[in-house]
């Protein structure tokens, strides 16, 4: 079958789908990660305060809530390619204002463009779905793995271009925790522009085609969105409980990874070895995504789900008792906190995509994936709190709650597979 368009087949766009979503993930997950390390420490230097230090990325963690959401509506119109380049766009807006946050010395300003940057997340969350819109189930787990995947080369390189981004800083004149946004609001423009020429034509719209559904057009009701995505989780049980156990491993790596600079911090670690931790961290989050996608195509999607959880508790029992400073426990616990959820959002992710009807598609993945942002905002916003009153250690319990509700809605999907 061809797609009268240059005479493709359907498995033809497919594979050229991957590999422009491959190039853009790589080169958009830099504009993502190069501020994680940085991002608590220029929120506290600006407020004066460690309780503050999470609200950067928590604001952040928000934007990527509403813009899953937004841009889902936007896909379901105009396509993946119009979604994902006006995301990469504001995501780079907000790189910007959060350089100029830093100059004006403005929280203010710092949390509107942490807000925006969240629009980039929500654009590489998007992403892994384009990549399912035209693969066969047999393959959907492995063609979304491969995509995350491609997030480490940008994502790993990010957090270590701390260095780079202090000296870029320099020769600007500003402060030298906001030159890894400078880097990034760039590096989000190119992938703008590749995604932009590349991803034609468009696999949503093309799977929409094959299936005979005829794209939304003009405006939509109010609230219908949301609509049809409890109708969907109502109906499959088991979208639901990956909903669920989605948003709980974002929530649990997130609360700790963002308060692990300040961790070390207090022991005397230098910024460049806090950079390299996150790089282990992510590392552990997407470079052996093809392998997890393969097990959950190989021997389902609720083992892998189910192992990723386990691997979640056991990371933050080593996070939970690594001393301040650098240890071994807390590069072991973050690499495996980064491997455990990678496992459960790969698995969980390919559920949604497996059970969801195509007419609902955007609506439940980008309710699923605004639902999973919200939650991990919440726990952001508490991180700083309770790292505050009770201690890096009691953070980690309460994210471990958190991993084993992810293990539960393994059991769940398990169930009604």
């Amino acid at each position: 079958m061809t797609t009268g368009v240059a005479g493709l087949t359907v498995a033809e766009v497919q594979r050229r789908t991957v590999r422009t979503l491959v190039v853009s993930q790589a080169v958009g997950a830099v504009g993502v990660t190069i501020g994680v390390a940085t991002a608590s420490l220029l929120a506290r230097d600006i407020s004066g305060s460690e309780t503050m230090a999470g609200l950067a990325q928590t604001f952040q963690v928000l934007g990527t809530a509403a813009a899953a959401y937004g841009l889902a509506r936007v896909m379901r119109r105009r396509g993946r390619r119009v979604g994902l380049v006006a995301g990469y766009l504001i995501g780079a807006t907000g790189a910007v204002l959060a350089v100029v946050s830093g100059v004006v010395d403005s929280m203010a300003v710092l949390l509107l463009g942490a807000v925006m940057l969240g629009a980039t997340t929500a654009v590489n969350n998007g992403s892994r779905y384009a990549a399912t819109d035209l693969a066969t189930e047999e393959h959907r787990a492995r063609a979304l793995s491969v995509v995350v995947w491609a997030t480490t080369v940008g994502a790993v390189a990010g957090p270590n271009l701390t260095g780079v981004g202090a000296s870029v800083a320099r020769t600007m004149g500003v402060p030298e925790l906001t030159g890894g946004f400078a880097i990034g609001a760039v590096v989000l423009v190119l992938a703008a522009g590749w995604v932009w020429w590349r991803l034609r034509p468009d696999p949503l719209l093309l799977a929409q085609e094959t299936a005979g559904v005829t794209p939304a057009v003009g405006p939509e009701p109010r609230g219908r969105s949301w609509g049809r995505f409890v109708a969907v989780v109502r109906d499959v049980p088991a979208v639901g409980a990956a909903v669920v156990a989605m948003a709980c491993a974002h929530a649990a790596m997130v609360t700790v990874m963002i308060m692990t600079p300040l961790h070390m911090e207090h022991g005397g670690a230098q910024l460049e070895i806090i950079g390299f931790v996150i790089s282990v961290h992510v590392l552990g989050m997407f470079a052996f995504s093809p392998i997890v996608g393969w097990a959950a195509d190989r021997f389902g999607r609720s083992a892998v789900l189910v192992t990723g959880g386990v691997v979640l508790l056991v990371s933050l029992a080593l996070c939970g008792l690594s001393p301040q400073g650098t240890s071994w426990q807390i590069f072991t616990g973050l690499f495996l906190l980064g491997l455990g959820w990678s496992c459960a959002t790969v698995a969980a992710s390919t559920v949604i995509a497996d059970r969801t009807p195509i007419e609902a598609r955007t609506d439940v993945q980008g309710t699923s994936d605004m639902a999973m942002a919200l939650t991990a905002a919440g726990g952001g916003a508490l991180a700083g709190v309770i790292v505050g009153a009770l201690g890096y250690p009691a953070l980690a319990l309460f994210a471990a709650l958190l991993a084993g509700a992810v293990v539960v809605a393994g059991a769940v999907i398990r169930k009604h597979a």
